[in-house]
């Protein structure tokens, strides 16, 4: 996220990225962060920023309404196409999610303009069929450019509709088949994604080298972060600090940390909910639904598994819960229309719909409290680490050339915190041996003079050892370190590192 000054201004160095400004007369207009990372969420931000000032509330209020309508809007789709039992229940379902509620209150990913705008697309093109109108289906085209460009594996979700509608909905297609709304679709599409096309055309698409990279290495690690995507562990251990890394755990305080960690405990601090077990039933039950609610089930499925088929053999794809959530609703659509399905051809269906509500929307809040407590006990982990704002203020002391990061997980809140006035580099070092590429960067980084350097401690690291890898070139290239200060978080876990790199002899 980068805001005013800092989404204007070109990064220093970002080997993971890039800054794409489009030259307009005598003003550069950004396009895109990265090369699959558009500035739609930027451009949002930046009027919200100016009036309201970088905080916790102006950057979490704007996802978390994204989130809410998104909820609203995935009501209204199942409402129009199974139905208000199959709607209060997949509703219901989503808003109770405790992985869906995280990623969307962080936007960790980012993921909540992704929901907003494909669910809000499949929403308006199935008003387009039922009333006809062609606005719609330039619109809910539209609404995926902007998705695209927003990030560039909405692609997945893309592919899994048009693949699930080619499959599910032929004669619907058919039925509605003309030249000028397909011509409408592509305009709409092409309109909302222009800034991703003009970047692919500029660069030669420049989106797809380095990303679309087969890769069938990493299937079980993929397979366990779908798994615990659905069942609501997936942020245990990388959202919440864990256990062993907290010995000053905070106590509850209030009555409502007080009654948080009451339930947790009456719980039995429950780390999984039964959503996939909801899930594995509603397939079962999938056969008893019949015409259109059949169709939706069917379309649900198939888009998930062609969007998830590409996470699974992609490069870096699908190896985190940030990617996996991405298929949500469509779990919940499948499971609200098949139990629905179900409640109404099973005797007594009603009443066991109900009951079984009832209880996997216990277990899937039991979860969410269980987040809650543990965040309140042991505070973030390090991405999520409260430590980034003494590490800010100390920052703003500091009077150096550039700010060099060697490990992920603070940069970017460090641009956007300091409203992109300071100069940071990012010298994240992945590998054990670091390439003649990295050994450049460090080089130069080294060779600046002055510079200050952020890491995280031993232990603490997203790339471990990535600062004893830059310690030891250091030192090779005639460098000792000299520590200026260690930032804690609120727990008092030594978090960040700050120190400079000195000539031996100095």
């Amino acid at each position: 996220m980068q805001n005013d000054e800092a989404l204007f201004a070109a990064p220093l160095f970002e080997p993971r990225g890039e800054l794409y400004m489009l030259q307009i007369g005598h003003t550069r207009v950004p396009l895109m962060l990265a090369n699959y990372l558009g500035t739609l969420k930027a451009w949002i931000y930046r009027p919200l920023f100016r009036v309201f000032g970088v905080g916790r509330l102006v950057t979490r209020i704007p996802v978390l309404l994204a989130g809410v309508a998104s909820l609203y809007l995935f009501y209204r789709l199942l409402f129009r196409v199974a139905g208000k039992r199959a709607a209060l229940v997949g509703c219901s379902l989503l808003a109770a999610d405790a992985i869906y509620l995280l990623c969307i209150c962080f936007d960790w990913g980012p993921v909540a303009l992704q929901h907003l705008l494909l669910v809000g697309g499949l929403l308006l093109l199935v008003r387009f069929w039922q009333e006809r109108r062609d606005f719609l289906i330039a619109a809910g085209f539209f609404l995926w450019g902007l998705a695209a460009w927003d990030k560039a594996v909405a692609v997945w979700s893309l592919s899994g509709f048009g693949v699930a509608a080619l499959i599910v909905l032929q004669r619907q297609i058919r039925d509605v088949w003309s030249t000028r709304r397909l011509l409408f679709a592509i305009a709409g599409f092409a309109l909302g994604a222009l800034p991703l096309i003009v970047y692919n055309v500029d660069s030669r698409l420049g989106t797809l080298q380095g990303t679309a990279v087969y890769d069938a290495t990493r299937l079980p690690r993929k397979l366990t972060i779908l798994s615990a995507t659905l069942n609501g562990s997936g942020l245990f251990g990388w959202m919440t600090a864990p256990d062993a890394l907290t010995e000053h755990p905070h106590q509850p305080r209030g009555l409502l940390e007080t009654t948080s960690a009451g339930l947790a405990a009456l719980t039995g601090h429950p780390r999984e909910d039964l959503l996939l077990y909801a899930f594995a039933a509603a397939l079962l039950l999938a056969p008893l639904a019949r015409g259109p609610d059949l169709r939706v089930i069917c379309f649900a499925l198939i888009a998930m598994a062609v969007a998830w088929c590409q996470m699974l053999f992609t490069a870096g794809a699908g190896t985190g819960v940030h990617h996996s959530i991405l298929l949500w609703p469509l779990p919940q659509m499948i499971i609200a229309v098949s139990f629905a399905a179900a409640s109404r051809r099973l005797a007594r269906g009603v009443p066991i719909l109900t009951t079984v509500l009832v209880v996997v929307l216990g277990s899937s809040l039991a979860v969410m409290n269980q987040y809650y407590a543990e965040i309140v006990r042991n505070g973030g982990a390090i991405n999520f680490s409260d430590a980034i704002y003494p590490l800010s203020d100390y920052l703003k002391t500091v009077s150096t050339p550039g700010v060099v990061c060697v490990d992920w997980g603070m940069l970017d809140s460090l641009r956007l915190l300091n409203r992109g006035r300071l100069p940071l580099r990012l010298l994240a070092l992945s590998g054990s041996d670091p390439s003649p590429e990295e050994r450049q960067d460090m080089a130069r980084a080294l060779a600046a003079g002055g510079n200050l350097f952020l890491s995280h401690p031993p232990g603490m690291e997203f790339f471990e050892g990535s600062g004893a890898r830059l310690l030891k070139f250091a030192e090779g290239a005639g460098y000792r370190r000299e520590l200026l200060t260690v930032i804690a978080d609120s727990y008092g876990r030594p978090t960040f590192e700050a120190y400079r790199f000195l000539p031996l002899g100095k």
